[in-house]
């Protein structure tokens, strides 16, 4: 990527994750309420797929044990996308069996020891688990995507050949997905790497749009989100006020804000569909749940243009 790289498409879609993978490792315990209150303020500011919930084991992530009970009060919307995530068959029929769940997101991991303490399953395991839950959700009329986690960097095996990425991506991409996901799990990768991965990505998987997922770690996220939509990204994860972390990952921290990417995206003549002033409204009271001030920093910041 060359440096100062322009952005030649017009518009990214934007999932709000902040109900999953922004809760999922909180210490304090929100009431189901509060997230069902949650999703209905990102469908207010345009959000139109929205990564709910997990079906996951509770005593792992025991933030989002009530997912059947969530998903009893999501609003009735032809228009949204309501994501469950998924690492295996159980939890795939679970959030089938649901009724309101639109798309079930799987996940495999670009490393062995990662595949095991996260998933119980080696790397190789996972993305035939993954593209079994595609299979699953495809049966039955709902759709299903694919997230590689780790793509960027791995917490106990390191660094991450970027060959390595493209060849689980073209395997995924045989399962007939609605897209690729690159997910940075723990907020290592850095603009130059992001470019060449999601270049690399796309080409090996034409056809199939690719997603991309930051974490802020090291304050690289709004420049992988700009690097990666540069070279042609299609859809971005963003979660409200910048919460988020990953309970098997040490050390991870926040998403990328939505309200940063909102404006960085926008003011660079990249449509979102979102409205910013409501993200904003949002992240305040966001923030009032959660009982400290969140990570973003559009939402600190005074209004431009006033």
């Amino acid at each position: 990527m060359k440096i100062g790289k322009f952005v030649k498409q017009k518009s990214v879609e934007i999932v709000e994750v902040g109900p999953r993978d922004g809760l999922q490792n909180e210490a304090l315990a929100v009431a189901t309420a509060d997230k069902a209150e949650l999703i209905r303020r990102a469908i207010d500011y345009g959000a139109r797929r929205i990564e709910v919930t997990s079906f996951v084991n509770p005593r792992k992530v025991p933030q989002l044990a009530d997912a059947d009970q969530l998903v009893a009060l999501l609003p009735e919307r032809d228009d949204v996308t309501y994501i469950g995530l998924v690492l295996n068959r159980r939890g795939a029929e679970r959030a089938i069996a649901t009724g309101r769940i639109d798309e079930l997101g799987a996940v495999c991991v670009t490393s062995d020891t990662f595949g095991v303490r996260n998933q119980g399953q080696s790397s190789d395991e996972s993305l035939a688990t993954a593209m079994e839950i595609v299979g699953l959700a495809r049966a039955a009329g709902r759709g299903g995507q694919i997230t590689i986690a780790t793509a960027f960097g791995c917490p106990f095996e390191g660094e991450i050949a970027i060959g390595r990425v493209v060849e689980m991506a073209k395997r995924a991409a045989d399962a007939a997905p609605r897209e690729i996901a690159l997910a940075d799990t723990i907020g290592v990768g850095v603009p130059s790497q992001v470019a060449e991965m999601v270049g690399r990505v796309r080409d090996a998987v034409a056809g199939l749009p690719v997603r991309v997922h930051f974490h802020n770690t090291r304050n690289t996220g709004l420049a992988n989100v700009w690097a990666a939509v540069a070279e042609g990204a299609a859809t971005v994860d963003a979660s409200l006020g910048g919460l988020g972390g990953c309970p098997f990952a040490p050390g991870a921290a926040g998403n990328v804000p939505t309200e940063d990417v909102v404006y960085m995206l926008e003011r660079g003549g990249v449509a979102t569909g979102l409205d910013l002033s409501r993200i904003v409204g949002g992240a305040g009271w966001l923030g009032e749940v959660m009982g400290r001030p969140l990570p973003a920093m559009v939402s600190k910041a005074p209004a431009f243009p006033g």
